[in-house]
């Protein structure tokens, strides 16, 4: 469990980059517009989207004495690692379509990388845990390494590559400071793929046999995700996804510019706030597999998750309506209201994220039942390949929006209006959020229980034994 947890620290790595240092890079210090970087960002999520269901059909039907995953997880170590370490170094002299050529290439190449083994490495959890409690703690587990790993990028970027200097201020205005970064986390990306594939080798002859009995092909490719949607239970979390998705990934460009303009936090103080993000998460890690079997996935999935949409708009709501008790930026209040808020963030996530993948593996049976073939690769590819179109689009009307409110390009810290201020605090919090709690009321429709989960079990179960 800690070997396959270990692995998901490479997509932690990629996501907080992207979505915190990113955008930031390239709107603010390589200097092209917001929703030209938005852009770029968008299509290179489209072409990832398209790289996961052929992940997805592909690992269904592999067979191979190194199993049906891992060779696809190996193997896209090397071009990540190469592509990611570009992506944060573009060279001196291009023009703004160069700049924009360049994000768009190597955040393909990131994406795409990164697909060949996040996409296995999920539907090789479905496959390692059969018990209904188990595969929460598993996916308990991945989660935790994953926003461990993004908690760690800022920490360790904002404190030691970007610390705000009298030049500098924020620190990540420091064009020389992104090199060094994305080596240092490039080299972490590479040790947690190799640890994953190491550690979880054993497990390799204990997994099923079972694959999709087509040849691949785009027709046979089509009719897999036909069957896999012809499912209710996937089509209620599918749509939940969309929305949710969409919502996070909106905020997540507007994120790296709130709290250094709208709270007036330095970066150190926001690496600082990382450490809140560690401690909930380890907080919550042994709270997901008990608050998962006493309410059961679909609850420990929607009362947490409420938890979170309104604790992230409690104290940003105060500061919009402009509440005269309210401290203000000035005040040391503001970085332990910041703080308590990703902590009680990070004591969430682990149930939500766990719930929420181990649903997917409850799913897959459910599936094979219907259909007589397993399809993990499948079911999580669709998911992933949702997932990426809808933050595509996040991601460029995020840009936009940026452009929208006219926020200003290389802006130190005092430098922006107060009414762009607003809206980006308006956007990243409040617009956003009304699509999240409309993606739970989702997630309140699905029926997999315990119960349902123990009946398909015992018919998948004489089936096989059948055979």
């Amino acid at each position: 469990m800690v070997a396959y947890g270990f692995g998901q620290t490479a997509e932690g790595v990629k996501n907080q980059a992207f979505n915190v240092f990113l955008l930031f890079y390239y709107q603010q210090v390589v200097g092209i517009p917001g929703s030209l970087a938005g852009l770029a960002l968008g299509i290179a999520l489209v072409f990832d989207a398209i790289s996961d269901p052929v992940a997805g059909a592909v690992s269904d039907r592999l067979r191979t004495r190194w199993g049906r995953r891992h060779p696809f997880m190996l193997v896209s170590v090397v071009p990540l690692v190469i592509c990611f370490v570009a992506l944060f170094s573009p060279p001196d002299g291009l023009q703004q379509f160069g700049n924009f050529a360049w994000l768009t290439i190597f955040a393909v190449g990131v994406r795409a990388s990164l697909t060949f083994f996040y996409v296995p490495h999920l539907a090789l959890g479905a496959e390692i845990a059969h018990d209904y409690n188990q595969r929460s703690t598993l996916f308990a587990f991945s989660t935790v390494f994953s926003i461990t790993a993004m908690a760690v990028v800022s920490l360790v970027g904002y404190r030691y590559f970007f610390p705000t200097t009298e030049l500098y201020n924020p620190g990540t205005l420091n064009p020389d400071g992104y090199l060094p970064f994305a080596e240092f986390f490039a080299g972490l990306m590479f040790i947690a793929i190799l640890g994953c594939c190491l550690g979880t080798r054993k497990e390799i002859p204990h997994l099923q046999l079972e694959r999709a009995t087509t040849q691949l092909s785009l027709a046979n490719t089509l009719a897999d995700f036909r069957a896999v949607f012809s499912n209710r239970s996937y089509r209620l979390v599918f749509t939940g996804m969309l929305m949710t998705t969409f919502a996070i990934a909106v905020e997540a460009v507007m994120s790296p510019f709130m709290g250094v303009h709208f709270w007036g936090l330095s970066t150190e103080n926001l690496g600082l706030i990382s450490i809140g993000t560690l401690v909930g998460l380890w907080v919550g890690l042994p709270l997901a597999p008990r608050i998962t079997s006493v309410l059961d996935k679909r609850l420990a999935l929607v009362i947490p998750a409420v938890i979170v949409v309104v604790n992230a708009n409690a104290a940003l709501c105060l500061r919009l309506l402009d509440v005269s008790w309210f401290p203000d930026n000035d005040s040391p209040w503001i970085f332990w209201i910041y703080f308590l808020r990703y902590l009680l963030q990070g004591i969430c996530l682990p149930v939500i994220l766990a719930s929420f993948n181990s649903m997917f593996a409850d799913i897959s049976d459910e599936v094979e039942l219907q259909t007589g073939v397993r399809r993990e690769g499948v079911i999580y590819a669709s998911r992933s390949f949702a997932n990426k179109v809808t933050g595509a689009l996040g991601a460029f009307l995020g840009g936009v929006v940026l452009d929208v409110i006219a926020f200003p390009r290389g802006a130190a810290v005092g430098t922006v209006p107060a009414d762009t201020i607003w809206w980006l605090g308006f956007m990243e919090g409040p617009a956003t959020s009304l699509l999240s709690l409309a993606g739970v009321l989702f997630y309140l429709r699905y029926q997999i229980d315990r119960k349902r989960y123990a009946e398909i079990r015992s018919e998948l179960d004489a089936r096989r034994q059948a055979v």
